[in-house]
């Protein structure tokens, strides 16, 4: 069953979230933001529900912490908030938020945009299993403005089909780059090609890159 993380201060709105939703996820609640995070790596749920609004840690900070971690970046977060959507919505996808529910929730918009997002993340755990591991990659190819480039970045999430990276390039979607691991000598892993990119407006940018071709070099083989 998906799991879905309710973070919400006003336990009436946990329960409700949690009446509407348990038949079909199971719930790990809080209504403390501040063990939110802890909760997240521990648990690694589906999806996030966040309130925008609360004492002490506000959603955009929570969103913006749990998404920075590599281990917590790839989960789906969701705002529900009393707030204007029109009047934070473009702040909270800058964060990385992957959509907004104003109250009182339309839960049958809710559950049908959890179903989808379920849905999406099913391929990816078909396909292949992510480890975490650290390595030192040198990225080459050329930028969305056809610019050359060459730089060095750093990933702990890794696959044998693909990688999760900063990057301070600017590329554009099916980008192809040249993957070296980093060391004395570099050496030549294989040819990826980027197929998401996540917080566009943020001062730097994370790519998910899935490979097109390996070498014996990339540490992990499909079987």
């Amino acid at each position: 069953m998906p799991k879905i993380l309710i973070i919400d201060d006003e336990e009436s709105m946990r329960g409700l979230l949690r009446m509407r939703l348990s038949d079909l996820y199971e719930i790990v609640e809080t209504g403390e933001p501040e063990q939110a995070l802890g909760l997240a790596l521990e648990h690694k749920p589906d999806i996030i529900l966040m309130d925008l609004m609360m004492p002490n840690c506000s959603g955009f900070e929570l969103c913006q912490s749990i998404h920075s971690l590599s281990y917590t970046s790839l989960i789906p977060i969701f705002m529900i908030t009393g707030e204007s959507a029109e009047k934070y919505r473009e702040h909270c996808k800058s964060l990385g938020a992957k959509g907004y529910f104003e109250k009182p929730v339309d839960f049958a918009a809710l559950r049908a945009t959890l179903a989808a997002e379920i849905e999406k993340k099913q391929p990816e755990r078909r396909g292949y299993v992510r480890v975490r591991m650290r390595l030192i990659l040198k990225l080459r190819g050329t930028d969305r403005n056809g610019k050359p480039f060459e730089e060095s970045a750093t990933t702990d999430n890794v696959s044998a089909s693909g990688f999760l990276c900063n990057c301070t390039s600017a590329l554009t979607k099916g980008a192809p780059v040249e993957v070296f691991l980093a060391g004395e000598q570099d050496r030549h892993v294989g040819r990826a090609q980027v197929v998401r990119r996540e917080a566009p407006g943020a001062p730097w940018q994370r790519y998910g890159f899935q490979f097109l071709e390996t070498t014996n070099d990339w540490l992990l083989q499909p079987k």
